[in-house]
């Protein structure tokens, strides 16, 4: 048994993770290209290995001739009877080759082809791993800054944070421990290419799969999610169980487990709602701390009208319009956020079909159009109770900016249409 090649070729299968049949393969390679270097061809010489005891047999088939015209494909009868006393005319023999008489230039052609294979099989072992863990989050340990970007170690390769994906005022150190979103796995001739990001909604998603077992094993669905990479998130999420708190369960004992996604994101605040089929709920839901006074929405356009007090228009608007294009995003829906005051002065608006209460809102009454007719109990949002938990500080008033599309979330002017009736 060839005891040195057997334990090379464990010690390479357990740290470079390579099968033992790859390695195999490379070695008869090898010698075939030793071989094809020697004799100047390789076309009639095999070789085998015995998996099992890693012995290994180098043979040329050769045709037994009365005239050799080809010492690399024929043999004399002469010398093949001292081969096999049983050789014939015609018959077709196998020539050994010793390996040892390899000249110093096939030899390293050889330890080359070998070298190379390993080369390949490891970054290929490399790529697949890390393509399992595409759209994922892994740990990291900042490396150095590569110009603007940052390389981050995986453990068995570097992976490349662009300036575009990485959070706006975080600063990293070297030999520092982070999480990022893997966005692609690249194949390139010089080994796998990773790129990674923080500024991912999807980052966010995942380290509440990570930290919250209920929405691992599904009691918990999170519906939707909106992200302000480093300044604010909205997420709405969904108990499949009645026994079960949504928002209570990504919270955690004492905020435990919200806390800990707010440390790895170094402060951003967190809004989690609960999900609402009724798209008035959903967006009364999603434009919380504020309070809201009426809500029309209007499933097929995806925009919705919203009404809240005076004293209220700039903590629903948010600090640069930032609470109300989260919502926006959150929910899909083009939201025209009005007060009162401006929602009375609208043409079309009957202000006496609503009774305004601070503890209260009754949205019953509505009899008017918005593009086509749709019943207030199925549209307008119901009394409202305040759902959210927000964690990391809250919204900050702003001045006003009424109208927030799902998409770019720019403020537009006021309508001058209003609520028509």
């Amino acid at each position: 048994m060839n005891k040195e090649l057997m334990e090379a070729l464990d010690m390479l299968e357990k740290e470079k993770e390579i099968s033992k049949e790859t390695l195999f393969d490379a070695i008869e390679n090898s010698l075939l290209t030793a071989c094809k270097n020697h004799f100047g061809k390789a076309d009639n010489i095999k070789v085998e290995i015995d998996r099992e005891t890693c012995d290994f047999l180098c043979y040329a088939e050769k045709e037994v001739v009365e005239e050799v015209e080809d010492d690399c494909l024929q043999i004399s009868l002469e010398d093949a009877r001292e081969i096999s006393h049983k050789a014939a005319l015609g018959d077709i023999l196998h020539v050994e080759i010793k390996s040892k008489e390899f000249g110093r230039i096939a030899t390293q052609n050889a330890k080359n082809v070998i070298l190379q294979k390993i080369r390949e099989e490891e970054r290929s072992v490399i790529y697949n791993q890390y393509y399992e863990k595409e759209k994922d989050v892994v740990t990291g340990i900042v490396q150095r800054y590569v110009g603007r970007n940052i390389s981050i170690n995986l453990g068995k390769t570097d992976a490349v944070l662009n300036e575009s994906e990485q959070v706006r005022g975080e600063d990293f150190r070297p030999t520092e421990r982070i999480k990022v979103y893997i966005l692609e796995v690249k194949n390139t001739p010089k080994g796998p290419r990773i790129l990674v990001s923080r500024t991912h909604p999807e980052l966010v998603k995942r380290l509440f799969e990570t930290e919250v077992t209920e929405i691992r094993d599904g009691t918990v669905e999170i519906m939707s999610i909106a992200r302000e990479a480093g300044s604010r998130t909205k997420i709405a999420v969904r108990s499949n169980n009645p026994n079960v708190d949504a928002v209570g369960a990504c919270v955690g004992l004492n905020g435990a487990r919200v806390n800990s996604i707010v440390e790895e994101l170094r402060g951003e605040k967190i809004d989690i709602i609960n999900w609402d089929d009724n798209p008035g709920n959903l967006i009364q839901n999603a434009l919380s701390p504020a309070k809201i006074v009426a809500v029309f929405a209007d499933p097929d356009e995806k925009t919705a009208k919203v009404v809240v007090p005076d004293y209220q228009l700039s903590l629903a608007i948010g600090k640069e319009g930032q609470n109300a294009r989260l919502a926006a995003r959150l929910t899909g829906y083009k939201i025209d956020i009005k007060s009162e005051t401006q929602a009375k002065d609208a043409p079309g608006f009957r202000y006496e079909d609503y009774e305004y209460d601070d503890e209260e809102y009754d949205e019953e009454g509505y009899d008017g159009e918005y593009e086509e007719t749709y019943e207030p109990e199925e549209y307008a949002s119901e009394d409202y109770e305040e759902a959210e938990e927000t964690y990391g500080g809250g919204a900050e008033p702003e001045e006003d900016a009424e109208e927030f599309g799902p998409e770019d979330g720019e403020g537009e002017e006021e309508s001058e249409e209003g609520f028509e009736e």
